[in-house]
């Protein structure tokens, strides 16, 4: 299997959009998942409250809006008027359903600013409560409290599930596994037995929470495929078993309150259609009505001519069941309907078919109307399950577009698949990211080591372990493959290039990594054979994105090559920057040793010379602590020659303020979720490059000139955040400053309107955030009940982001602290 000894890199959907030049299908084309990240309450919901002013009264309130485990309530009595509208927290605030002050003998009273509007309060709350909907009891108070509703159908829940391959009657299932809503069940009775094992999605129209069936006059028996392996007697002590524990397994059955509504169909026994089966959907067939069970339910069959045939395609639908057509829909949109396995001839005719059947085709009226209106469009990526192991979720492309329908081509998947047709209203589809925030494995697309047309692919060292030879051979296709002669000019054939990892390796790369690659590169182009070991080594690096900026085009360098883009990846970010790489091989030995000064190493630690025993510059000697010892303070004054003669590292003894003289272009690559994600920090930024050998210096030996230059970029520090690529917390200088410039306020935050904040935040780095706040109506209060998590889910900020706008309202608790609590 070719695919085995591919590399399985971490996988990236920024970069991998940017690279194939797609964009993802919108988040809101997904109308399961929106539903499943609903928090349980939702506006216009009343609950009971404690008043503020009162802490032993309670009143009821009405909730305006939520956000993630935040509320933004309202008393009733203030009718439309907003000012008195409040934020609390499900989790700390004293919260409780309609209903609960009375069971536990509590004061229901109006509260001070509408006692005016309130003559007879028992009249109002009657009038108020009236038909009212109160907050589901089970999310404010126990265990479930501030929970997600989907949280509640944990691993050991029990529910239960039709079989819709030969009957209607329900099992009992067993959730395994919970990710993000798509249930991993297994029936009732197997224990470890995983082969009859389902992934289903929780809002699936036949699963449904313990009792349905008895609700709904359906039996309840293990379906056929299970049914043998055990005796009629041990399935029925299992069902006796699972009544009396019914209690402790069950699932809040407000959770299915969203499941899509069955409605009435009008299908007949016998009646012909185009079908998609839901097991192997890759091809349209034509299809009979094999049973009708009730005004509900009915029961297709893919129609297989087959004297001889053993098994049969069928399942059960209801009216809004995906995957079945009116006769003709194939044709009559150009699509290509699979005659049934039997049928004489390859050209399948409809009219001909009924009339050999005896059949009559279901009429349009049995059918759905289809929509186009759902935000896909042909080349967007989604991710899918994959119908033959839905164990497996893969990067999906739109490959086509039928109405309601969709052609998904599946990348990654352990076997090949052909194109799936999925309705853009299955429970299979998801967006970009889903698998990513519930913490599965998405499948990886696959690939080849060697593109012989373009570049060799990065190699993660940590990862695998390339042989000299795959590289080599690379290489040498690459050249035999390329547009020139088949014979190689000799003045651009690069030399092996040989990793001697034994020399040191200085503060930037990681000595074990350098182990782990492979002995030599090359031979080959000698801008291939250098961008492949120049991408070895960004990859061989503590921290790659700080070595690609070492290795990063000067702009007031002189040019002498060919400028190569590499990219670096850190901390789930992607950089690139333009890399000079020589063209011609008398100049690759200095290439090589040149680029090991910038990065601080042994000259010998990579070129064309092997070292075999011992280095020529007796770099053995300078261990990190040494290193440290001899450049970690960087004085003005020149220091003198290491012990062993390491002289070509003088060269690297230079001033900082002088490598970041100039700023380079160094782009991040992030998200493009969010206009305000977008992270400002530049190359040379004190948080980022340099900064950590520029903190410690001497200052008494400091030349006027660096003083300056670090006051100068003191001052960016109160721009910049510090979501650099390296995460770089601020050095104790920088704290001092930021002590410093304590907030002063002249009003107490809790008093702020919405415009307040709004102003606040205008004044801060933060400004693009604005708006958000004054979308959301975040006054005073809701600001200081903000954290790092709630901005995270509820503004879809990125970290970095994030972590700047929460170090503003930290500021500003701590100035209300200070200021203005008692």
């Amino acid at each position: 299997d070719a695919g085995s000894s591919v590399e399985e890199m971490e996988f990236n959907w920024d970069e991998y959009l940017e690279d194939t030049g797609a964009t993802a299908a919108p988040h809101g084309s997904f109308k399961h998942v929106d539903t499943s990240l609903q928090n349980g309450f939702a506006p216009g919901m009343k609950l009971e409250v404690a008043v503020k002013s009162d802490q032993n009264t309670y009143w009821v309130a009405t909730i305006i809006t939520t956000c993630g485990q935040l509320l933004l309530l309202r008393y009733d009595g203030y009718g439309e008027d907003r000012k008195a509208d409040f934020w609390c927290d499900i989790l700390t605030a004293d919260l409780h359903p309609i209903g609960w002050c009375e069971q536990n003998k509590k004061i229901l009273k109006v509260p001070e600013g509408i006692k005016d509007k309130i003559p007879d309060q028992k009249e109002f709350l009657q009038q108020v409560l009236k038909g009212a909907c109160s907050a589901p009891a089970n999310l404010l108070e126990g265990l479930h409290r501030g929970k997600n509703p989907l949280d509640l159908i944990a691993p050991g829940s029990r529910l239960e599930l039709q079989n819709i391959r030969d009957s209607l009657e329900a099992w009992i299932v067993n959730v395994v596994e919970n990710v993000g809503g798509r249930l991993k069940l297994r029936y009732e009775g197997l224990e470890d037995l995983d082969t009859f094992d389902q992934w289903l999605f929780y809002l699936d129209p036949f699963l449904h929470q313990m009792g349905w069936a008895a609700q709904h006059g359906y039996n309840l028996q293990p379906p056929l495929a299970i049914r043998s392996l055990r005796s009629e007697a041990d399935w029925q002590e299992i069902l006796k078993k699972v009544q009396e524990e019914e209690e402790e397994s069950s699932v809040p059955t407000d959770l299915f309150k969203d499941k899509p509504v069955i409605g009435v169909h009008s299908f007949s026994e016998g009646m012909k259609l185009e079908a998609v089966d839901p097991m192997a959907p890759f091809v349209i067939s034509p299809a009979t009505v094999l049973k009708v069970y009730n005004d509900k339910y009915f029961m297709i069959e893919i129609d297989d001519l087959r004297p001889e045939r053993v098994s049969s395609q069928r399942y059960v639908c209801h009216v809004s069941s995906a995957g079945i057509f009116p006769v003709q829909w194939s044709l009559k949109n150009g699509l290509h309907l699979s005659p049934p396995p039997g049928y004489p001839g390859q050209d399948f005719d409809w009219a001909d078919y009924l009339k050999q059947c005896g059949a009559e085709a279901a009429p349009q009226s049995c059918f759905p109307s289809l929509t186009s209106d759902h935000g896909f469009k042909e080349n967007m990526k989604l991710e899918a399950v994959n119908p033959v192991d839905p164990e497996e979720v893969c990067i999906a492309t739109v490959a086509k577009l039928k109405d309601s329908y969709l052609w998904l081509q599946l990348e990654g998947s352990k076997k090949p698949v052909p194109e799936c047709i999925v309705s853009v209203e299955s429970m299979n589809i998801f967006p970009v990211g889903w698998c990513e925030t519930n913490g599965y494995q998405l499948r990886p697309p696959r690939k080849a080591i060697v593109n012989k047309q373009k570049k060799i692919a990065v190699v993660q060292p940590e990862k695998q372990i390339l042989s000299s030879r795959t590289v080599h051979d690379g290489l040498k296709n690459q050249e035999l493959n390329s547009s020139d002669s088949v014979v190689i000019n000799v003045k651009y054939c690069c030399p092996k290039i040989y990793f001697n990892h034994r020399c040191f390796s200085g503060p930037y790369l990681n000595k074990g990594r350098i182990a782990e690659l492979p002995q030599s590169v090359g031979p080959g182009n000698c801008v291939l054979v250098l961008k492949e070991v120049l991408t070895l080594l960004i990859n061989a690096a503590y921290k790659p994105s700080r070595v690609l900026r070492e290795l990063q085009l000067d702009e007031e360098a002189a040019w002498h090559g060919h400028g190569e883009t590499l990219k670096a990846k850190y901390k789930g970010k992607s950089y690139r920057a333009t890399v000079e790489v020589v063209r011609t091989a008398d100049r690759v030995a200095d290439f090589c040793r040149k680029t090991c000064i910038k990065l601080e190493c042994c000259p010998n630690l990579f070129g064309p010379q092997m070292v075999l025993d011992k280095c020529s510059e007796n770099c053995s000697v300078l261990t990190k602590t040494k290193y440290t010892h001899y450049y970690g303070k960087r004085k003005n004054k020149r220091i003198g020659r290491p012990p062993g003669g390491h002289s070509n590292l003088e060269v690297a003894m230079k001033k900082p303020n002088k490598r970041r003289k100039r700023r380079k272009h160094f782009f991040v690559h992030k998200k493009k979720r969010s206009s305000t994600s977008v992270d400002n920090t530049p190359a040379g930024s004190p948080q980022g490059s340099g900064a950590e050998e520029e903190d410690d210096q001497d200052e008494s030996e400091l030349s006027h000139s660096l003083a300056q230059d670090r006051d100068k970029r003191k001052r960016k520090l109160r721009t910049f955040s510090f979501s650099d690529d390296e995460n770089k917390p601020p050095s104790p200088k920088d704290i001092k400053m930021e002590v410093a410039e304590k907030l002063q306020l002249d009003s107490n935050p809790l008093e702020w309107s919405v415009a307040d904040v709004v102003r606040f935040l205008k004044s801060t780095d933060c400004a693009p955030l604005a708006r958000i706040f004054l979308d959301q109506e975040i006054d005073g209060q809701a600001l200081l009940l903000l954290t790092l998590p709630t901005v995270q889910e509820c503004m879809d900020l990125k970290l970095g982001p994030a972590i700047k706008l929460c170090h503003h309202i930290e500021r500003v608790k701590l100035a209300f602290y200070q200021q203005f609590a008692n």
